[in-house]
């Protein structure tokens, strides 16, 4: 696989290494305080680390901002980018300026509803206007044209080019189920590199969906991350699985967290279960884990899962 952009990522994939990515999500308020206490305890323990754009459609501190404490503390950033809350001026106008900053990964999403943000302790912004000027696969068009073509959407030329390595989103259980294949096909065709996946909690199905994509070619096309969220107690899994489009999460494995006497230790239990799992699936490049503002458990499950050290790039 010929390199691009030169991305850690983009090369960890181009060496045949199996990947990992992991998330950070920046905080609430303007302090970089918090991101960098979180690059502190990952540094090192994944080959890059998503950073969210205002996920569940609460106002945190900028993906761009964020991002860029990360790479001076040391760790590549995967910036995400949202069709939601910008049109397209703004998406390319923030991809420039992310890319002056150093940026090359970017991960192009639709963004959570703006009604996801509302309820239990924060307010959010229910009652905003979304944008979606563009879509994701639309987005992910625009960023290839300004890597490949240095051309805007509009037409008009940049120079230099902004290369990036370009993510996508992958729900595989979403309904309904067989079309999301062929939605997978549409953002690879348009440029998407590497894919990473809603949380993945039931593996006999996950593998049929891999099989599905594999029999189109498309796991030869683009890597594809599964994403693992670490479960912390019985309720978050119930939540997941009632609550977040796409994932679907077994009677057992719920039924398992409320049997267990210590949650936290079965969560991590499953974890390691299910990274065993998408290591041994055809067509499958790394993975993509998230602990979900318990960055700390991170670095022992994946050490556990025997994926460190992870590998030198030159």
């Amino acid at each position: 696989m010929k390199t691009i952009v030169g991305s850690n990522l983009e090369r960890t994939l181009a060496g045949g290494h199996f990947a990992l990515t992991a998330e950070v999500g920046p905080p609430r308020g303007p302090d970089p305080a918090d991101v960098v206490k979180k690059a502190k305890i990952l540094h090192g323990v994944a080959d890059a680390f998503n950073v969210t754009d205002n996920q569940t459609a609460v106002v945190r501190m900028s993906s761009i901002a964020a991002s860029k404490v990360l790479l001076e503390e040391g760790l590549e950033p995967v910036m995400q980018i949202v069709c939601r809350d910008r049109n397209r001026i703004a998406i390319q106008s923030d991809l420039l300026g992310a890319w002056a900053l150093g940026l090359r990964n970017v991960l192009c999403l639709s963004g959570d509803h703006q009604s996801a943000g509302a309820g239990g302790k924060l307010n959010g912004h229910p009652g905003a206007k979304n944008v979606y000027d563009v879509d994701s696969i639309q987005l992910i068009s625009i960023v290839k044209g300004l890597r490949d073509n240095a051309i805007q959407d509009g037409g008009d030329a940049i120079s230099p080019a902004a290369p990036f390595f370009i993510g996508a989103a992958w729900t595989p259980f979403g309904p309904p189920e067989k079309f999301r294949t062929i939605r997978l096909a549409k953002k690879i065709n348009a440029g998407a590199d590497f894919i990473q996946t809603q949380a993945v909690y039931d593996m006999k199905r996950f593998a049929e969906a891999v099989r599905r994509a594999e029999d189109m070619g498309l796991t030869e096309k683009a890597a594809i991350l599964p994403g693992i969220i670490i479960p912390r107690s019985a309720g978050m899994l119930k939540y997941m699985n009632a609550s977040v489009p796409g994932i679907e999460v077994p009677d057992e494995m719920i039924q398992r967290m409320k049997d267990s006497a210590d949650p936290k230790e079965e969560g991590i239990k499953i974890t390691l279960e299910l990274i065993d799992g998408v290591k041994n699936l055809s067509g499958i490049k790394g993975v993509h884990l998230q602990a979900i503002e318990a960055e700390e458990l991170l670095p022992d499950v994946i050490k556990a899962a025997g994926l460190l050290p992870r590998p030198k790039i030159d």
